[in-house]
């Protein structure tokens, strides 16, 4: 089954080496956005894999199983290659090249191609070939550091702010900047090195700007963003939930501490000696009702507070639920794609790809007849 849709990247190719982390969830967004992305699967599934028929990052794509170890699986690979507007690989560096499909094979058969490399390191630099993972890459970057309480040690944000904000959507906007320059007249294809740790770094241009100004101290939780200032953060209600508290703005903090209850006893919010005084008050304010009580009290007011929701809740919110921010696919609850167009609606086409599973359409459809002699995902010829 083809899936490439109406979204506005209809009609674009993608090669995706199988990998794991933000490999997978950049191509995701490219078939969400109506590309044709074929994963290339290795025999016996990648590692730290979970069930394929739940892997959502594997949505909206189809796949094919090559052996790149094997004779002529590079081969295969490059045939696809052939055909294809861009490529993303998640490899170490040097791998890809040692398998036979490294920049310089594939352009040499697609010198159009967009071939997109997603690391950790990078391609070179001291840790270029050591391992490591979301955490290490924002640690070193600083911004793990400014991420959790003072004197407490930093809180991991799950592997959303490396693997994800840092990694794949960097190598997203990449890869399309030189997919534009490809389709330019003269242009030629490229590579793109997206490495998390440089993502991770240009996340925080603003901070860097605030710390130059002194406007931002350099130590976790003394600042206006990072849960330093008592009326941006978070707080627990009685029922052990919590509340989001954001009313940065003079109008609406006035709003927030009417409502709170304590506009008459707070001291001064820009008296930064007596933020600690604020804390306690607003944390022993919340304490005395629960999420719900404190989400009724804020509703449909501009004091900027909102309940945390878990990750199963969040669905069922009604604004999220009102703009259909999740679907449900396959029997699958699932965000859907973001952002949104007005000529070019995207959606979710189809569930996640089975490995192997769709090897006869891709070969018909890409005309790439040497996939006809790959195996089927139940491992016969």
């Amino acid at each position: 089954m083809a899936t490439t849709g109406q979204g506005p990247l209809a009609g674009v190719r993608v090669v995706e080496l199988a990998g794991i982390g933000p490999g997978p969830f950049a191509a995701m967004l490219l078939a969400d956005l109506g590309a044709d992305v074929v994963r290339v699967d290795r025999p016996g599934g990648a590692a730290l894999g979970i069930d394929p028929a739940y892997d959502l990052t594997n949505r909206n794509k189809r796949s094919v199983l090559v052996d790149l170890k094997a004779d002529g699986g590079a081969g295969q690979v490059l045939d696809l290659v052939s055909r294809a507007d861009i490529l993303i690989e998640g490899y170490r560096p040097g791998v890809a090249e040692r398998l036979g499909v490294g920049p310089a094979a594939c352009l040499d058969r697609n010198p159009q191609l967009v071939y997109g490399r997603m690391t950790g390191w990078g391609q070179d630099g001291p840790l270029a070939e050591r391992a490591g993972h979301d955490i290490a890459y924002i640690a070193l970057s600083g911004t793990l550091s400014m991420i959790g309480r003072p004197g407490e040690p930093p809180t991991v944000p799950a592997n959303l702010v490396g693997d994800y904000a840092g990694g794949s959507l960097y190598l997203v906007v990449g890869v399309l900047a030189a997919l534009q320059h490809a389709r330019t007249p003269g242009g030629t294809g490229q590579v793109v090195d997206a490495a998390i740790v440089d993502g991770a770094a240009h996340l925080a241009t603003m901070i860097h700007g605030m710390l130059a100004a002194g406007s931002w101290q350099d130590r976790r939780g003394s600042n206006l963003l990072d849960g330093g200032c008592p009326f941006y953060g978070c707080y627990e209600t009685s029922d052990g939930e919590y509340m989001a508290v954001g009313p940065l703005e003079p109008q609406f903090y006035e709003q927030f501490a009417k409502l709170l209850g304590i506009a008459d006893e707070a001291p001064d919010r820009n008296d930064f000696s007596r933020w600690a005084d604020l804390r306690t008050l607003v944390a022993d304010r919340f304490r005395v009702r629960t999420r719900a009580e404190w989400t009724e009290t804020f509703e449909g007011t501009d004091a900027c507070v909102a309940p945390v929701l878990s990750l199963r809740e969040a669905p069922h919110h009604p604004h999220l639920a009102a703009r259909s921010t999740y679907v449900e696919h396959g029997g699958l609850t699932q965000p859907a794609p973001a952002p949104r167009f007005s000529a070019t609606p995207s959606q979710v086409r189809s569930g996640p790809a089975r490995p192997g599973a769709d090897t006869e359409d891709v070969a018909r459809d890409w005309d790439v007849t040497s996939l006809r002699a790959l195996p089927k995902k139940d491992g016969t010829d």
